[in-house]
């Protein structure tokens, strides 16, 4: 038995489009290969498990898509004219009203518009992982997918080499089928999409041998993407045209890229800013230091004041996030955590008391250690 679209994602039948798309990000990122230390059998299964994900949030994202799937099961995505690519995809509310009102809203205007000829592309998803740093400042990355494209042989027509394909003989051309009936509201005009040309128009006598006459076929395609300095983790960059070529010569759809951001070993996120926490001895808090901030663009050298407490902040100026669309970076903050020296020697420690004791500063004396540890002992 097929797997439910909706068990998958972990939602009920009644979610939201903002509960489907939270689940879906929450399960994309839980299946991130750098989550898990696993093996290669492991990875591997994560990366199936994915594309199962995948495919269930790319039809419950879209309404009329789920609403074929609530209605058919997953067979609900196939119903158009044998396409091995998915039906008719794109329907919409335009596509409803040409069904029950032939071509025109009941209600006016243009969102009847009749669409003929060869339909979009569907749209492709894949992730992109990204370095932090890349994610921040940008970069060129290869991405591959497996999409539809023209088919060279036919050059995207269907048909075989060396012939054309014909006009419908039964829609004469129009690619859809209106049926007139009568109703208690007066003579009714019903249309749908042609099933022998599939709504193209045009039907093929000899389809080409490679492609089976839909014009296009599988494939693994290699893209470089510039991906835009500031990205977060989560986001999505769309490539329009990138997507799955059209049946029959039909125009390509978009390629969605989910972007996934390893995370950094010592820098996090804030926004646009970026935080980083930096140790300094009790002496150095107290004295004052030159300390090395990492950064992305390599070590840089901070300056500590005598005196500086713990958690105190320094900023670094334009040493953060880029603006997305727009000039200027967020900044650096470096949090200083002072650290208390725990393995003094006998010498250490009475140069530590000497200097409590100059100060006036009241501590527990030697003995008291000792003492505690020896009840805690007896306990």
């Amino acid at each position: 038995m097929a797997e439910d679209y909706y068990e998958i994602l972990g939602v009920s039948r009644n979610a939201t489009e903002d509960e489907i798309k939270k689940a879906y990000l929450r399960l994309a990122r839980q299946l991130h290969p750098d989550r898990h230390g696993g093996s290669k059998e492991e990875a591997a299964a994560n990366e199936e498990r994915f594309k199962v994900v995948n495919q269930a949030y790319e039809v419950l994202k879209d309404p009329e898509r789920r609403r074929q799937y609530d209605m058919f099961g997953a067979e609900g995505e196939r119903v158009g004219a044998g396409d091995p690519f998915g039906g008719f995809a794109g329907a919409g509310l335009g596509d409803i009203f040409d069904a029950f009102f032939g071509g025109a809203s009941p209600f006016g205007g243009g969102m009847g518009t009749q669409r003929r000829g060869p339909r979009q592309g569907e749209n492709v998803e894949a992730v992109l992982d990204l370095d932090f740093a890349e994610a921040v400042l940008g970069a060129s990355k290869e991405v591959e997918v497996r999409e539809a494209v023209t088919c060279e042989k036919c050059s995207g027509s269907g048909a075989r080499p060396g012939t054309t394909p014909v006009t419908c003989r039964t829609c004469n051309g129009t690619g859809e089928l209106r049926r007139v009936r009568q109703s208690l509201l007066g003579q009714m005009v019903t249309s749908s999409p042609c099933t022998r040309c599939g709504g193209t128009g045009e039907e093929i006598d000899s389809p080409c041998p490679a492609c089976r006459g839909q014009g296009r076929r599988l494939e693994e395609r290699s893209y470089t993407v510039e991906v835009p300095a500031g990205v977060d983790d989560g986001s999505t960059l769309r490539l329009s045209g990138r997507g799955s070529a059209g049946p029959r010569g039909g125009p390509p759809g978009d390629l969605y890229l989910h972007l996934r951001v390893r995370p950094h070993p010592f820098l996090s996120r804030d926004g646009y800013d970026l935080r980083e926490t930096v140790h300094a001895s009790m002496a150095q808090a107290a004295l004052g230091a030159e300390l090395s901030v990492e950064t992305l663009e390599g070590p840089e050298v901070v300056s500590l004041e005598p005196g500086i407490s713990n958690g105190s902040e320094l900023r670094l100026r334009g040493r953060g996030v880029p603006h997305l669309q727009r000039r200027g970076r967020g900044d650096l903050i470096v949090t200083i955590a002072v650290d208390t020296p725990t393995d003094l020697t006998p010498s250490q420690e009475q140069f530590l008391r000497r200097f409590a004791a100059e100060r006036g500063e009241v501590v527990a004396p030697p003995e008291a250690g000792l003492l505690s540890r020896i009840r805690s002992a007896f306990k």
